[in-house]
Order: structure tokens, then C-alpha cells, then sequence
């Protein structure tokens, strides 16, 4: 049964009489949303999930279209994103960007409705259309470049590159002046000079290197959430500063990485850029939080045991709200748990005998984490409101009346408030938890790489990637899901 259903079934309980009969069937109906209620998303997905894992990706897609959750309408866009990701596993590069196209216009197209709203106030915002986490906008991209590169559609890759610097400016827009936050992704830029060079656009390709330079030249640290600036960056802002004939702009990065150019003979097969892709993303789960409601000169507020505040959201009359009546406040909340990884390290044997160690550039884990932190204020007010809402709502109804009636109906809302309360527990989970990258030359004809992956146990295993060298830039993402 549904979570939808079984919420119907709670609100629906008769509210002509209130008796044994009506009795039983509210403690009835509670018992049937609790269970529907304990499981989250990822839980009720977790056969998708176990097959992915085990590298079964055509029962993985079976699955997928079996799934009533995946199914319904507020899920649409998770079911666009796993399509995608598991076409994109099965090397279906046609196929995966059908879905992922429509991911896309999807998400830009997501606008909060007052339907959206209405249900996120009185159910929980786990039945509300989900609309995607910022980041997993800008992955949406790095999978459609690589399967249209794979489909040797050159000119579609160079416009999803574009499509990234529209998506970075509606990053910066949502959240102008507040440069804490996520509001660019030094990996999507990384990229787009990447796709850019591979287009034989080299001014743009520098424009976008120095792009995702300077985000990491104006972290803290040097560190953009989890992530150092890749020595493979540095010396690709160079090179095409040097290509372009940008020798102010060479000069100056030679001097803030120490690095001083030297150009080289490009192999004859061209290079390859290898990306890793390592274990799955974070599993979304819940927490609980306990607050009181309490009111001063201003309003009401809600405050924790260590005297936290958060604001209300909205506006109450206050005449007709019993503070006392309120009490305590149980609050779900979403939280992230890691994946454990089973790999650790990568790196490619070289044709020369040397080593190159692949760099991460791009940890998704960490923005997971951090970026649900920084909102974290703003969406506790909002699931604060929300619960008062309810409250009052038991309180207007209990003093119309002491009959059996109204006393049933505010059993009926508050057991009902009770258990519909949950946490957005959804993500796109077969995201990786991390990426890394490098650079291969390679020769013309077949190449043959080798790919060691070590293990948390210091086991290393090889794995062969064939890439054919034409002259140019070749790619290939390896996946580990183990």
C-alpha cells in the first residue's frame, strides 16, 4: 500500500460518531500508516538499488517500471533520473538522454503549485512533486555530454556545455549575495572547458578553466566543498592561456601554481580523459527534533532544549492560539548517511611504465552534506509552520464542541498528525559519491589502458579500458557501484 493511501485512509475515517467502532478503526488506520510510514525512499527502492550494486543493470531497468512509487506523479522526475542513469549504465547513450532530456525540462519547467503547497502544509512534504537538489542539476549535464560525445554528436555536447553556464548563472541568481552557499560548480565548469576543447574551441575552453580556477582560488583553503584544485586544472589553464596567446593570463597563473609552461607534442592518438566514477551517493534518511512554540512582542517563534530560535512562518491570530494547548513539537528532519565505499584510490598504468593518479573533482558526498546544512534553517522554519498549522488546526475543531463528534475528529487529526509526520527522505541515490579525472596520451589505433582500483583492504584490482586514439580528445567513464 501507498503512502498516499494510506494517508487517505486516516483522513477518511468517519467523522459521523465517534464510537468503539470508530475507536478501532482510528487505531486500525494509524497501525496501516505507521507501517507505510517507517520505510523511506530508498528502503522501498532498495531491489533497484541491490541490483545496480551487482551490476545486473537490465533487472535493474525492469525494476524501475515495476515500481508503483517510482510511478506516481511527485516521483516523475526520480524516475526520469534512475532511467537515465541505468541506460547510461547499460551503454544505451540514446536511450539514457530520451530520459535525461526530459529530466531536464522537467526541473526547469518544476514550479512550486499551490496543490504542492497545500500538501507539504497538511501531509508532508515527502508527498510533495520532488524537484531535484541543486547538484544533481548540474550532473544532469555531465551524463547528457557524454553519452551525446559517445554518439558522436559533437555539436549537441558543445550546447549542453552551454547549457551549463545558463545553469551556473541560475545557481549564482538563487542565491545572490550569499556567497556561503552553493551557487557554482567548479566541476561543471571544469567540464565545459573540457567539451569545449574537444570542440576545437580553445578561447572558450580557457574561458571555462579559468572559471573553475578562480572558484577554487576564492575557497577557503584553496577547498571547494571537499575538493582541492586538480593539478590537471592548473596545467589545462595554462596551456590554453599559451594556446590562445594570452601571455598576461599565462604569466599570471604561472606565477599563483608555481608552474612553468612547457609545450609538448601532442600525441598522435590524441588524449584520453578518463573519468572514475566511486560508490553511490549518500543515502537521504531521517532524524528527530524536539521544539516548543513560545511567543514574545514580535510573534510566535519555535526554540529548542539549548534555546535555539527559528521563526515562525506565516501569521496566526493570536487571540485564538493556546500556547499551553501546544506543547512540544516532534519534528522529522532529512538527514544524509554515507555509503561506504569499497575503493579508495585509482590510478592508470602509463605506456611509458609510469603511474598517473587519477585527481578528485567533484564530491558528492560532501555537497550533499554541506548543502543540507545550509538550508537547514530556512526548511526547519517551514516544518515548524507546518506543525503548527496542524495544532491549531486540532484546537479550532476541539472548541467547537465537547461532543463525541469533535472529540472524535481531533483523535482522528491528532493521531493522523502524528504519523503522517516525515522527512523528504528522496534523492537521486545512483549518483556517485565521487568523481575523479585525468589525462592520457594515447596512440593512434587501439589503446588498451589499465585501470587499478585499490580497495579499503589494500587490494588492487585492474580493470582494462579499450580507447580507440583518433588525434583528439576521447572519453570514457569508468563506474564502480560496488
Amino acid at each position: 500500500m501507498s503512502i498516499g493511501s494510506c494517508n487517505l485512509g486516516i483522513i477518511m475515517i468517519s467523522f459521523n460518531s465517534c464510537s468503539k467502532k470508530t475507536t478501532q478503526a482510528l487505531i486500525l488506520g494509524g497501525l496501516i500508516l505507521s507501517l507505510c510510514s517507517c520505510s523511506t525512499y530508498n528502503q522501498r527502492i532498495a531491489t533497484y538499488y541491490a541490483h545496480m550494486k551487482d551490476g545486473n543493470y537490465a533487472q535493474a531497468n525492469k525494476d524501475l517500471d515495476r515500481n508503483k512509487l517510482l510511478k506516481k506523479d511527485r516521483n516523475k522526475l526520480l524516475y526520469m533520473l534512475e532511467k537515465g542513469k541505468v541506460y547510461h549504465m547499460l551503454r544505451m547513450p540514446d536511450s539514457s538522454n530520451a530520459y535525461l532530456n526530459k529530466a531536464d525540462a522537467y526541473m526547469e519547467q518544476a514550479r512550486a503549485t499551490v496543490k504542492d503547497v497545500a500538501v507539504g502544509t497538511l501531509v508532508n512534504p515527502m508527498m510533495q512533486t520532488y524537484k531535484g537538489e541543486d547538484f544533481e542539476k548540474f550532473m544532469i549535464h555531465y551524463y547528457k555530454a557524454l553519452n551525446y560525445i559517445y554518439l558522436g554528436q559533437k555539436d549537441d555536447a558543445m550546447v549542453e556545455a552551454r547549457r551549463i553556464s545558463l545553469q551556473t548563472q541560475e545557481q549564482k541568481d538563487k542565491f545572490r549575495d550569499k556567497t556561503s552557499r552553493y551557487s557554482k560548480d567548479a566541476f561543471s565548469m571544469m567540464l565545459q572547458g573540457i567539451i569545449y576543447e574537444s570542440g576545437g574551441d580553445v578561447n572558450n575552453a580557457f574561458i571555462a578553466y579559468r572559471n573553475a580556477a578562480e572558484v577554487y582560488l576564492n575557497s577557503a583553503k584553496g577547498v571547494y566543498y571537499g575538493v582541492s584544485m586538480p593539478k590537471q586544472l592548473q596545467l589545462d589553464v595554462i596551456r590554453t592561456a599559451y594556446l590562445n596567446g594570452f601571455q598576461s593570463e599565462q604569466d599570471r597563473f604561472e606565477r599563483l601554481f608555481g608552474i612553468k609552461y612547457q609545450p609538448k607534442d601532442q600525441s598522435d592518438g590524441g588524449e584520453l580523459i578518463l573519468f572514475w566514477e566511486n560508490g553511490f551517493a549518500p543515502v537521504k534518511d531521517q532524524q528527530e527534533f524536539f521544539f516548543s512554540m513560545a511567543r514574545d512582542q514580535v510573534g510566535f517563534y519555535f526554540t529548542d532544549p539549548s534555546g535555539n530560535r527559528i521563526p515562525f512562518v506565516g501569521v496566526i491570530g493570536s487571540s485564538t492560539v493556546n500556547l499551553s494547548d501546544l506543547r512540544t513539537f516532534r519534528v522529522t528532519f532529512p538527514k544524509y548517511t554515507a555509503s561506504p565505499l569499497y575503493y579508495t584510490a585509482a590510478s592508470v598504468s602509463l605506456s611509458d611504465g609510469n603511474k598517473s593518479q587519477l585527481e578528485k573533482v567533484e564530491d558528492i558526498n560532501e555537497l550533499a552534506f554541506a548543502t543540507l546544512r545550509q538550508r537547514f534553517l530556512t526548511e526547519m522554519a517551514t516544518t515548524l509552520s507546518r506543525l503548527a498549522v496542524k495544532k491549531i488546526t486540532e484546537q479550532a475543531i476541539r472548541g467547537h464542541g465537547k461532543d463525541e463528534v469533535a472529540n472524535g475528529i481531533t483523535g482522528a487529526l491528532q493521531l493522523y498528525s502524528l504519523l503522517s509526520e516525515k522527512a523528504d527522505t528522496r534523492n537521486w541515490q545512483t549518483l556517485p559519491s565521487a568523481i575523479y579525472y585525468t589525462r592520457i596520451p594515447l596512440k593512434k589505433g587501439k589503446n588498451d589502458i589499465q585501470l587499478m582500483t585499490r580497495s579499503k583492504s589494500g587490494a588492487d584490482e585492474v580493470h582494462t579500458v579499450t580507447v580507440e586514439g583518433t588525434g583528439g580528445l576521447a572519453f570514457y567513464n569508468y563506474i564502480s557501484l560496488k
